[in-house]
């Protein structure tokens, strides 16, 4: 099935044998291809797998073979109907998947579980990445589960929750006095020092294959019932989830198993937009900013995945909308008396679906599905700044009475 590479600018393919990570040519990111004449859509719908694996006819690396372990646990999340948000909202329908409840709490599972089964394909011993925390917890995690050494870069401001789980999956980690960007830079001259295997989000082709099993699930969990959504709005930050996401689209409509791709809405924070300032801008020059959010996931300064994140909603009709810190704060909030414990990435998308109603960008008559990324447990702080600190009070009824008419 995996027939090689194709750049993403200049169109130039590799055979499958090549171990490369960007276009020898001109530098650009690369897609990976199929030939999908092999396919037997059979093994998919007949598969019992309940995770990203049920999809291993179309990606593009052999069955992992570990049953019952977080690596082959990926995937499968959950979509949730929120019919007191879509009345709220005034929307037709409100779904919203639930990256939250991967493995090690967000989607970066699906691309690290992926590239830890190539890795040991090639028969790389040690997979080394730079994070902001989630797709280092993921791959510390995968790796772990698969008995493989990983090593992550990360800034020295990342959040204490994300480097415990970093130390506690065994990985090696090193905190960078800089930012994100700085991180990425050094993890890649590291692989190629020290001849480790890179992960890196776009910089790796393989990435985007395991972000893409999402697409597939929707198919599955939603349109193959007749719940297709019209709008699928994405958080933003490197740019390889929403890559991935249209990726997956495309592969399902090219494969006849879709009619039509819905719109996809990118969604930035204010703080760390520079794909968003490109699209509002007409243009596809991405320029790089200094990253400002508490959204950590997604603070990139320059994105790596930029050129596809843009065509995954220029091509589908979608749009980007920048967001608040604030609103993203409330949009924890909102989500949280729904059900759903999302982190100030993940919440981003939710934030940015209320503000393209505001903006009457998105209709009543509409059905829109809402991707969050990750776990409100990786950001605790933000969540109290989003509802407060709850009262501490004397263990009598007296007390109990005086604090709930100061709530009430």
């Amino acid at each position: 099935m995996f027939s090689g590479y194709r750049c993403t600018r200049c169109g130039a393919v590799y055979p499958p044998d090549r171990q490369i990570y960007l276009c020898p040519r001109d530098g650009a990111v690369l897609d990976v291809t199929y030939d999908w004449k092999q396919l037997d859509p059979g093994a998919i719908q007949s598969s019992q797998e309940r995770s990203m694996w049920r999809y291993l006819p179309l990606l593009p690396v052999s069955d992992p073979g570990l049953l019952a372990t977080p690596l082959r646990r990926a995937g499968w999340t959950p979509i949730y109907a929120l019919p007191a948000l879509a009345q709220e909202l005034g929307l037709d329908q409100v779904w919203i998947k639930d990256e939250g409840v991967n493995p090690t709490a967000s989607f970066k599972d699906r691309a690290s579980a992926l590239v830890v089964v190539r890795a040991s394909e090639i028969g790389a011993s040690v997979i080394v990445t730079a994070s902001t925390g989630n797709a280092g917890a993921a791959l510390a995690g995968m790796a772990a589960a698969a008995g493989a050494s990983a090593v992550i870069f990360a800034p020295a401001k990342a959040l204490p929750a994300k480097v415990a789980q970093l130390l506690i999956y065994g990985a090696r980690v090193f905190l960078i006095k800089g930012s994100y960007d700085d991180a990425v830079l050094l993890s890649q001259q590291a692989a190629e020092d020290f001849g480790w295997y890179c992960r890196n989000t776009a910089y790796n082709p393989f990435t985007i294959e395991g972000k893409k099993t999402a697409a597939y699930e929707m198919w599955e969990q939603l349109i193959a019932d007749g719940h297709s959504p019209d709008a699928i709005f994405v958080p933003v930050g490197d740019g390889n989830i929403i890559s991935g996401i249209h990726k997956g689209l495309r592969e399902l409509h090219q494969l006849g198993w879709i009619e039509r791709i819905p719109a996809i809405y990118g969604v930035q924070a204010e703080g760390a937009a520079s794909i968003a300032n490109a699209f509002l801008n007409q243009s596809e020059t991405i320029e790089a900013v200094r990253a400002n959010t508490l959204a950590d996931g997604i603070a990139v300064d320059l994105p790596n995945d930029g050129y596809r994140a843009l065509r995954a909603v220029t091509e589908t009709g979608g749009a980007y909308l920048k967001v608040s810190d604030t609103e993203i704060l409330s949009a924890v909030q909102r989500l949280g008396l729904a059900g759903i414990f999302a982190e100030p990435a993940g919440a981003a998308a939710f934030a940015g679906l209320r503000k393209a109603l505001r903006e009457v960008q998105i209709t009543a008559d509409q059905r829109v599905l809402v991707l969050n990324t990750g776990s409100g447990l990786k950001d605790i702080g933000a969540a109290l700044r989003a509802v407060g600190e709850a009262p501490v009070i004397e263990a009598n009824l007296t007390a109990l009475k005086r604090a709930m008419e100061v709530i009430d």
